[in-house]
């Protein structure tokens, strides 16, 4: 069963998520952070495939790209930041897939 406040049954965006915890009124409370994307944030328009150590940090290590529900980039530079780390595979800079 859902918890309840006052009666009612919480909404799924209301939930608790898990993230920092924070007590409100001796109950422990989870938040998380608004992820804000790294690209907007530091005024970068252009995601150059030559540049392989900024790449790798959306490569996880089995060689998959990272979702934007992970990362916090927004939907425009993950479009870019994709084609970038493709581009980068293509041409071996990055590996498409880990060592086993």
């Amino acid at each position: 069963m859902a918890e309840s406040r006052g009666g009612r049954p919480i909404a799924a965006s209301q939930r608790p998520t898990g993230g920092d915890k924070a007590i409100v009124s001796g109950k422990k409370q989870y938040f998380r952070r608004k992820k804000v994307c790294r690209f907007c944030v530091e005024r970068i328009d252009d995601i150059d495939f030559k540049n392989v150590r900024m790449l790798e940090n959306f490569v996880s290590e089995r060689g998959k790209i990272t979702p934007r529900r992970i990362s916090g980039v927004c939907t425009p530079h993950q479009r870019r930041l994709s084609d970038a780390i493709k581009q980068a595979r293509n041409i071996a800079l990055l590996p498409f897939a880990a060592k086993v």
